[in-house]
């Protein structure tokens, strides 16, 4: 039920981060700490449920290998928001991090392939993913 401005879309994007947080630590995945890093406290949520963490490693390591689509369009919409989410927030690596260097360099050229496209030649082609290609689009300008 929020609208979206194209001028606050860093703002938005951060109050995102807060929400899906929240949510997470509420369905038990994440908690919620405080740490003292110097001069200032800072809110942290490092992951409580290593069970769900590597569901979700697991579901792009074979989304990207096994059952790879070249075609963004052809992807499921979760899949590539969180092939986007992940490389967003620098953590694509981790993900490929336990595959062998061969199924490893497989999976970072086609992530880097899909990642590489124009968002918003993408968002134009496909209906339902605009908002996946607008948040990579944020990101990669920033």
């Amino acid at each position: 039920g929020e609208t979206w401005n194209p001028f606050k879309l860093q703002y938005q994007l951060r109050n995102v981060r807060e929400r899906v947080a929240k949510a997470l630590v509420e369905k038990g995945i994440l908690t919620t700490e405080k740490q003292n890093f110097l001069l200032f406290d800072m809110t942290t949520h490092p992951v409580s449920n290593a069970t769900e963490k590597q569901r979700l490693v697991r579901r792009l390591q074979e989304s990207v290998l096994e059952r790879w689509v070249k075609d963004p369009q052809r992807m499921e919409r979760r899949t590539l928001a969180l092939l986007v989410l992940a490389h967003s927030s620098d953590v694509l690596e981790n993900v490929f991090t336990s595959l062998a260097d061969d199924k490893y360099d497989l999976a970072m050229n086609r992530t880097k392939d899909l990642l590489d496209m124009d968002p918003e030649v993408e968002a134009a082609k496909a209906k339902g993913t605009e908002m996946i290609w607008a948040v990579l689009a944020a990101f990669n300008k920033s």
